[in-house]
């Protein structure tokens, strides 16, 4: 009987600003500088704070897809199922149990983790295309449920009436954002921690060697189906916490967060920043937000143009996304001293 083969070799260190380690005060820098420009865009972006809190929201989207899709291999098209049933789970615990925002908040990260455990558990046994169709039945059947239940969700017109009560009784959400996007940033912070230490785990490490060789990873052993499901109900639980955090801000949910176009949009996002790297998920969704906020003054058609012209040149001269152009610059320099010092 032949020995099981051994397990596939991790991956070279990926370069950028997601795979900092805390080992250099160059390192702690780079880590520092993505919350750093946050915090200064608080003071410095007062009548723009409204902006910031929903790329946070979207920030915070993409990352929960990025360990599911970038991390774990797992292709979803259905991210949008768990976002906008965490959103409408924040609304509703909002209007019919309590205005608390913190609890509304942990409530939709539970019953959003549910339903990411529940359906992981039915579809994660199937793979390729089959399993891409089944996340996209299930946001689908969603949307038609959250359209058809209009005495539920307010269908089309959105779900309205949603009010919050300050933040441990001393902050009030104002119309000016303040605390919303004080309250966005904290919760980011928090899940880019979990995030942070969970790839660098040794369960990230098999997230990293299932996503390669499946089957390698089980002949030695790996439970891979749990720890594939593990970490997809990791993802949905994040993802509705953005969902949450979004409904909070806005006080409104409209029947678009269950859309497929919404799961698309994460997915350009994270691909136009970088797959597998943390701080892709901040690039991408900034980039995508801010060219889509300017540019849509032009013509409500020509972002689109411009993300898509985008998104080409990413995927055809960077591999990494947006993350690796300092990778790219550092090559060029490189190759352009090679020449000069040449005879």
């Amino acid at each position: 009987m032949s020995t099981p083969s051994s397990p596939p070799a991790s991956p070279a260190p990926a370069t950028g600003l997601g795979a900092l380690s805390l080992d250099s005060p160059l390192a702690i820098a780079g880590h520092a500088l993505p919350w750093a420009l946050l915090i200064a865009f608080y003071f410095l972006a007062e009548g723009y704070l409204s902006l910031g809190t929903q790329i946070m929201v979207w920030i915070l989207f993409a990352l929960s897809l990025d360990l599911a899709l970038g991390y774990a291999g797992i292709v979803t098209l259905g991210q949008a199922a768990f976002f906008g049933f965490g959103a409408y789970a924040a609304g509703l615990f909002a209007i019919h149990v309590s205005p608390d925002p913190i609890l509304g908040h942990l409530a939709a990260i539970v019953l959003a983790g549910a339903l990411g455990a529940i359906t992981g558990a039915l579809i994660l046994h199937t793979t390729g295309v089959t399993f891409l169709m089944l996340t996209l039945a299930i946001v689908s059947m969603l949307f038609e449920y959250a359209n058809q239940a209009r005495d539920l969700t307010g269908g089309d017109d959105g779900l309205q009436g949603i009010k919050i009560d300050p933040i441990f009784g001393l902050f009030e959400f104002n119309i000016f954002g303040e605390t919303a996007y004080l309250y966005a940033l904290a919760v980011l912070f928090i899940w880019f921690v979990i995030s942070w230490r969970l790839v660098h785990s040794p369960f990230g490490r098999s997230l990293d060697g299932i996503r390669q060789n499946p089957r390698r990873m089980r002949a030695i052993g790996t439970p891979v189906w749990w720890r594939l499901l593990a970490v997809y109900t990791l993802s949905a639980a994040m993802a509705g916490s953005a969902g949450a955090l979004s409904a909070h801000s806005t006080r409104f949910v409209g029947l678009s967060v269950l859309s497929l176009l919404t799961s698309g949009i994460v997915t350009v996002m994270l691909i136009l920043g970088g797959t597998r790297r943390l701080y892709g998920a901040f690039l991408g969704a900034t980039i995508y937000y801010l060219v889509q906020d300017s540019t849509a003054k032009i013509s409500p058609y020509f972002w689109e143009f411009i993300v898509g012209g985008m998104l080409m040149a990413t995927v055809l001269f960077l591999e990494g996304g947006l993350m690796d152009l300092g990778r790219v610059a550092r090559e060029l320099v490189a190759r352009f001293r090679r020449k000069a010092d040449a005879p």
